[in-house]
């Protein structure tokens, strides 16, 4: 057994298919299939069902696969202390972010940035419970969503609470006028308005149903997308308003666009910054979220 046929399986587990999770290791599948095939004769134990294309892996792959991955990730760990010893911290961090959370990562890497400028990011959108798989399985190194704090202890992740600051009402003062002014939204004046809403498998979509819903009223989505893209174009040619958490750059990225506050309960969840606990996570993901601790620390003085 090596580490090369380790990463291969944790390769085969995140792409789900032999041909992309040969391209991911830098081999053709032949050769990833084949050290696989070493792998299981070595241990004498079949680790992965096939059939004419990857059909997941048995129970006893499951159990190797959980050990893959925690031996890769301190390997992968090690490389990298041995590289920021050598040419100062490098590498690329890889981030699950939940979408429409209250923070903009942008704004936080380039602060980060400043002291670490040979870092590269790596970001992916994932759901709660996708981000919550993905820490656990070393799969992302840094997670960014809305969390149960009780989950996060239990589970001893390092965390960083971030601010609730709100929702706020988007929209184009051309295409609705009415809207211009500084006083909050109530819900009831909100849920007149045709909106551009995440699609409803989003937390921050269920939570916003969740709120009107207590307060005896139905949200109007016009448009539907779990593209941010297409949600922020919509509300660029006025076919509808947009809800979103504050401490987004979208009206300072598009002059044109305005927003209000939107008078509405703060989420059962919290929005945090999480990495594993002390000892488990990676080198880069401690220090990134030392750095990050301090950034946020500087913001809000």
């Amino acid at each position: 057994m090596d580490i090369k046929q380790l990463i291969y399986l944790c390769n085969l587990e995140r792409e789900r298919h032999f041909g992309r999770a040969a391209e991911a290791s830098f081999v053709s599948q032949p050769t990833l299939s084949m050290r696989l095939k070493n792998l299981e004769k070595e241990l004498g134990l079949n680790l992965i069902n096939r059939g004419n294309n990857f059909e997941g892996f048995t129970a006893e792959g499951q159990r190797v696969l959980n050990w893959a991955r925690e031996i890769v990730a301190v390997y992968q760990g090690l490389k990298l202390e041995v590289d920021s010893l050598k040419h100062g911290l490098t590498g690329t961090l890889r981030i699950g972010v939940m979408p429409q959370c209250s923070l903009s990562l942008a704004e936080m890497l380039k602060g980060v940035q400043a002291d670490n400028p040979r870092l590269d990011y790596r970001v992916a959108e994932l759901s709660a419970d996708q981000l919550l798989d993905a820490l656990n399985s070393h799969a992302v190194d840094v997670g960014i969503g809305f969390f149960e704090m009780t989950t996060l202890n239990e589970l001893r992740f390092q965390m960083q609470p971030l601010e609730d600051s709100g929702v706020d009402v988007l929209y184009h003062p051309d295409h609705f006028p009415q809207l211009n002014g500084d006083a909050p939204l109530t819900l009831a004046e909100a849920a007149v308005l045709p909106l551009c809403l995440s699609d409803p498998s989003r937390y921050f979509r269920r939570y916003l149903d969740n709120q009107f819903s207590l307060a005896g009223l139905v949200l109007r989505p016009i448009l539907d997308s779990s593209s941010i893209f297409q949600l922020m174009q919509g509300v660029y040619v006025g076919l509808g308003c947009g809800l979103v958490p504050h401490g987004h750059l979208i009206d300072a990225m598009t002059p044109a666009l305005n927003h209000r506050p939107l008078a509405i309960a703060p989420m059962s969840r919290h929005a945090a910054l999480v990495v594993a606990e002390t000892g488990r996570a990676t080198p880069l993901a401690q220090h990134f979220f030392d750095a990050a601790q301090h950034w946020l620390r500087e913001r809000q003085k």
